[in-house]
């Protein structure tokens, strides 16, 4: 049996990891999560989570490139794709607390791991 506020806290820290930093250094916690816990559900949310990154940073090239050819007129696209990183974390987080035996999963988004 795994302590289940152990599970919250690491399943937590490795979806609340993006807050850190939007930078590629935020994905570090997720992978030293995935590689030093014995837990199966904080490996995957860890998981979960890294690949939550790829996709953020696959989606912000996108945005920001049609924001570069656009001259700026995308730039509320810029705040939506934002607002809906953010939402999608603070969501992968309540989940977390509610329900911490269960790995969260991250609607439409690709997965590589």
């Amino acid at each position: 049996m795994y302590d289940t506020d152990k599970r919250k806290l690491l399943s937590a820290l490795s979806h609340g990891a993006i807050f850190f930093s939007t930078a590629f250094v935020s994905v570090g916690l997720p992978i030293a999560l995935l590689f030093a816990s014995d837990d199966p559900v904080v490996k995957e949310n860890a998981k979960e989570s890294i690949n939550f990154h790829f996709n953020v940073w696959f989606y912000g090239v996108i945005i920001g490139a049609l924001i570069f050819v656009t001259f700026g007129l995308l730039i509320p696209l810029g705040f939506l794709g934002y607002l809906l990183h953010w939402g999608l974390t603070v969501w992968a987080l309540a989940s977390v607390f509610s329900n911490p035996d269960t790995p969260f999963r991250y609607p439409f988004i690709f997965r590589i791991l």
